[in-house]
């Protein structure tokens, strides 16, 4: 059973950016260099890397997304409080 997910995410305003920058990612473009350039969360300026989390530790949809995710699969977009959210999984343990 996964009890962690190490992901990364870039954080945008609207559903439109993200819907964009998915295309561009699926496309070809880094989904590092799209974090750098994109992501309003501080994780952008490390390519969005959030390192490993457990349950309770991020928003419920946001968690949800993650821990559904294959490794190395891209979510659609996921909104939250924050704003809008592409995810992707990088290894679980």
């Amino acid at each position: 059973m996964t009890t962690e997910v190490k992901a990364s995410h870039i954080l945008v305003e609207t559903e439109q950016e993200a819907l964009d920058l998915y295309n561009e990612i699926k496309n070809g473009l880094s989904f590092e260099e799209a974090a750098m350039k994109n992501s309003l969360c501080p994780s952008g300026e490390a390519g969005g890397d959030l390192g490993f989390f457990g349950r309770g530790m991020m928003v419920k949809p946001f968690e949800d997304a993650a821990f559904e995710l294959p490794v190395g699969e891209l979510s659609k977009p996921v909104r939250t409080q924050f704003g809008w959210h592409l995810i992707l999984v990088t290894d679980k343990k």
